[in-house]
C-alpha cells in the first residue's frame, strides 16, 4: 500500500466548527493509523471573506485539540505554499494546458443567458445544467474575443461517460454524465479586463483537485455536503490523466431535533467548547464516536493513543450522528476526574481569576496553590464543565446571608421552631470556642446539640449548612471546614469568611 496522504482543508472564513472539526480528526486519525501524512491547506480564494485571525484561531483549535500536521502553513513541507492564494500561478499554468488540449473551453454566456437558459429548462422539466452552446465556439474565435476584452468564464468539457467514483462509506457512486453541467473553473474575467488567456478567479472545485493531486492526496475525507462536487472533480482528474483518490464522505451531524446541527442547538463552535470549559481529549474522545465505532461497539472511553490504534474507516457509517451534549457533558465529567492535579489547577484558574476571587497564578503563593487544589478536589466531581466551577464554589468567596435567607426553600426551612433551636445551640458553641475549627470539632458540637435540641437527620444539619453555605445540600462538611479555616488566613482579592464569620454574620443578618 503506498503511503496515506491526507489533508483537512478548511475556509478561513469563521470559527471551526463541530463538523470541520471531526473531518479534521478523522483525517488525522486515519494518517497516524496507517504511518501516512496529514497536510493541512488552507483554502482562501474567497478574499472577500477569508481573514487572518480565522486562520490562526483554527490552527489554534487544532493544535489544542493535539492534531498536528506534517506539513501546511508552519511546517515545511515538499508540496508548498499551502495557502492556495499563494498558488494562483499553478492554477494558471493547469487552465492554459487544458485550454491548450482542448479540455476546457472559454464561455462567454452572461448571467442574463444563463438564467434564461435555467428557466426554460425547468419549464421543460430538464436537468438545468449548461446546454455547453460555447463549446462551439472555435479556437480562433474564442481567443479574438477574449484578446478583445469580452468577458469569459472557463469551462471543462465533461466526458461522454459516467462518472464513478469508490466511496469507503458508500461503496460506488456514480454520476450519468448529462446530470453533470460542463462546470466552471475560473470565473468570469471582468469586461475589459487583463485576466489573459485563462479569465479570472479560480473556482473551489478546480483549485482543491489541482491542490490534492500536486499534494499526492490518497484518500479524500470529507463531508457528505460535498458529494455533488466529486464527480465535477472526477472528471478534473480525468482531464489531467491524474488518478483519482479513495473518497470517504462523512454523514452529517445533526440536533436533537433530527436537523442540521447549527447555533439553535447551542455551541457548536471548538472555541466555544473550550471556553466552557471542554477538556481537548474528551471533545476528541466524542467526536471521534459521531459516525465512528470501534469493533465490538460497546466501548466509549478512548484516550488519543487508542484512538489512532482503533481508527478504521470501514467503521464510518453513512447514518447521521446526532450531537448530544449530555453525553459529551458525561464524557467531559470523566476526564475531569481522570485530570492530573497540575493541569487542572492551571485549567481552572482562570475561571476564579475572571470573578476577581484569585490572584493571578503567577504570582499567587505555594499556599495558595496548595488551597485550590483542595477547593478543586472538592467542587470538580460535581461539574460536567471547567466554567460551571465558580457557580458551584460561589459561596466560598461570597457568602451572602440575605441571598440565603431569601430563597424560597431555605426559608421555609429557616421558619421553624426546630431550625432556631439549632441555631441558637450551634452559635453558642462556635462562640464559646477559642481557634480555629476542624472536623472533629464540629462533628462533637453537631452531637452536643442533637442531644440538647432532640432534633437529628436533616432538621439537624439542612439549618447549619444554610447558615455556612446559603443552600440546604453540597459538599460534606468535613471537606468544607477545613477549606474555610484555611482560606480565610490567605491573602486573596476577597476574604475568605471563616465558620466563626459565617455563622455570626448569618445570624446578625
Amino acid at each position: 500500500m503506498a503511503t496515506v496522504r491526507v489533508r483537512f482543508a478548511p475556509s478561513p472564513t469563521g470559527l471551526l466548527h463541530v463538523g470541520n472539526a471531526r473531518t479534521a480528526l478523522y483525517n488525522w486519525l486515519f494518517a497516524r493509523h496507517h504511518g501516512g501524512k496529514f497536510l493541512l491547506r488552507i483554502e482562501d480564494t474567497d478574499v472577500d471573506r477569508s481573514e487572518a485571525r480565522h486562520e490562526a484561531q483554527l490552527m489554534e483549535d487544532l493544535r489544542w485539540m493535539g492534531l498536528d500536521w506534517d506539513e501546511g502553513p508552519g511546517v515545511f513541507g515538499p508540496h508548498a505554499p499551502y495557502r492556495q492564494s499563494e498558488r494562483l500561478g499553478i492554477y494558471r499554468e493547469h487552465t492554459e494546458q487544458l485550454l491548450t488540449e482542448g479540455k476546457a473551453y472559454r464561455c462567454f454566456c452572461t448571467q442574463e443567458e444563463l438564467e434564461a437558459e435555467r428557466k426554460q429548462a425547468i419549464a421543460e422539466h430538464r436537468p438545468q445544467v449548461y446546454s455547453g452552446r460555447c463549446r462551439a465556439v472555435g479556437e480562433e474565435e474564442s481567443a479574438r474575443r477574449a484578446a478583445a476584452g469580452e468577458a469569459f468564464a472557463v469551462r471543462l468539457k465533461i466526458p461522454d461517460h459516467p462518472l464513478r467514483f469508490h466511496d469507503l462509506v458508500r461503496g460506488v457512486v456514480e454520476f450519468p454524465n448529462e446530470t453533470v453541467s460542463d462546470p466552471i473553473l475560473v470565473r468570469s474575467s471582468s469586461a475589459g479586463s487583463s485576466a489573459g488567456a485563462s479569465g479570472g478567479m479560480p473556482v473551489y472545485n478546480y483549485v482543491v483537485t489541482v491542490d490534492d493531486a500536486l499534494m499526492e492526496i490518497t484518500h479524500v475525507i470529507r463531508g457528505d455536503d460535498h458529494i455533488s462536487n466529486t464527480p465535477k472533480q472526477v472528471a478534473i482528474y480525468e482531464a489531467f490523466g491524474w488518478k483519482v483518490p479513495e473518497f470517504a464522505h462523512l454523514s452529517t451531524i445533526l440536533g436533537s431535533d433530527r436537523e442540521r446541527l447549527s447555533k439553535r442547538h447551542g455551541a457548536t463552535s471548538i472555541a466555544s467548547f473550550r471556553e466552557m470549559g471542554i477538556l481537548p481529549e474528551a471533545l476528541v474522545n466524542y467526536l471521534a464516536l459521531l459516525g465512528w465505532g470501534a469493533e465490538g461497539g460497546t466501548r466509549e472511553i478512548f484516550p488519543l493513543e487508542e484512538l489512532i490504534a482503533a481508527f478504521k474507516l470501514e467503521r464510518v457509517t453513512a447514518s447521521p450522528a446526532v450531537f448530544d451534549f449530555e453525553k459529551l457533558n458525561w464524557m467531559n465529567r470523566h476526564y475531569l476526574k481522570e485530570c492530573d492535579r497540575e493541569r487542572l489547577a492551571d485549567l481552572a484558574w482562570p475561571y476564579f481569576a475572571q470573578e476577581n476571587w484569585l490572584p493571578p497564578q503567577d504570582v499567587a503563593g505555594t499556599d495558595v496553590h496548595a488551597w485550590f487544589d483542595k477547593l478543586l478536589a472538592i467542587f470538580v466531581p460535581s461539574v460536567d464543565l471547567l466554567d460551571q466551577l465558580p457557580g458551584r464554589a460561589r459561596f466560598v468567596f461570597d457568602f451572602d446571608p440575605l441571598r440565603a435567607r431569601d430563597e424560597a426553600e431555605n426559608a421555609a426551612l429557616l421558619e421553624s421552631e426546630s431550625a432556631q433551636k439549632v441555631l441558637s445551640a450551634f452559635a453558642e458553641k462556635v462562640r464559646a470556642h477559642a481557634g480555629a475549627v476542624d472536623p472533629a470539632q464540629f462533628k462533637a458540637w453537631m452531637n452536643e446539640v442533637k442531644t440538647e435540641t432532640g432534633v437529628k437527620g436533616k432538621e439537624l444539619f439542612h439549618p447549619v449548612r444554610i447558615a455556612l453555605t446559603g443552600s440546604h445540600s453540597g459538599p460534606e462538611f468535613d471537606k468544607l471546614i477545613p477549606l474555610f479555616e484555611e482560606g480565610s488566613g490567605l491573602e486573596l482579592p476577597v476574604h475568605v469568611m471563616s465558620l466563626r464569620e459565617r455563622v455570626e454574620k448569618f445570624l446578625a443578618e
